[in-house]
């Protein structure tokens, strides 16, 4: 049954990999055996990962997803050098906070951009890929609780990540006939450097843990085990599926 759970001899591709959450996601892709290509704009803090990791399936790229020319070289680059991608996961995200009545327009644009455009066009990119080769794959959507209640002062977050949880429902509807499958991991309250002003902040946190379930805040560690199931055959028959990392925040009652 483990071998249904191994990565050995897939390639995949992370965005946002130099820290926090991609970071933990890559890390237990290659532990599971894959050859990973971590991504991210923060070429320091990137070379600081790999050289950590000490790993010949650890590679990285140094790319900014706002940067089109950047989007657009990381699919060809890996596939020149591997002949092969499997899995992608899309977790590069930012966010702007602002009372929805003064979100700035570049804020929302920024935004809508990262979390959403940049996913749809390299998950196209790396799909047609895998048509190519013509053995499937696994692209993992990074959303957020902000895909389902409404969160106060992110409009532009909410929105692009309430799309791009839509956006993974019909990617694997079209996708399906090519044995790509594409779903969404949800991460709930983890402690990463975006949540650090929520952490730090007695009243806020204080909110957070009265709705999480099982008494702390996520890890992002505790993304890597739903990452390696989605990328792997263990999760063969499933996509266009939420799966919310989040400690039983979102199914709390009264």
């Amino acid at each position: 049954m483990l071998e249904k759970f191994s990565l050995d001899g897939k390639v995949a591709i992370v965005t946002g990999a130099a820290r926090g959450n991609g970071k933990a996601i890559a890390e237990g892709l290659l532990g599971a055996g894959a050859t990973v290509y971590f991504v991210d704009k923060l070429k320091t803090e990137l070379e600081d990962t790999i050289r950590e990791l000490s790993s010949e399936k650890a590679k990285p790229i140094v790319a900014d997803l706002s940067v089109r020319e950047d989007l657009e070289k990381i699919a060809p680059l890996v596939f020149k050098n591997e002949g092969r991608i499997d899995v992608l996961v899309n977790n590069a995200g930012i966010t702007a906070g602002a009372p929805s009545e003064s979100h700035s327009e570049e804020d929302w644009d920024k935004v809508l951009f990262i979390n959403l455009k940049a996913p749809f066009l390299l998950s196209q990119k790396v799909a047609n890929f895998m048509i190519e080769r013509g053995e499937g794959g696994s692209i993992i959507n990074i959303t957020s609780l902000g895909a389902e209640p409404g969160l106060a002062n992110v409009p532009g977050y909410v929105a692009s990540k309430g799309g791009l949880k839509q956006l993974t429902k019909t990617l694997a509807f079209d996708w399906a006939k090519y044995n790509i499958r594409v779903n969404n991991i949800g991460p709930g309250y983890m402690r990463t450097d975006m949540t650090k002003r929520s952490y730090s902040t007695p009243e806020l946190k204080e909110k957070r843990d009265n709705r999480i379930m099982l008494g702390r805040w996520g890890e992002p560690e505790d993304l890597a085990g739903p990452a390696v199931f989605l990328a792997s055959d263990a999760s063969a028959y499933i996509t266009g599926q939420d799966i919310y990392i989040d400690g039983g925040w979102l199914a709390k009652g009264v």
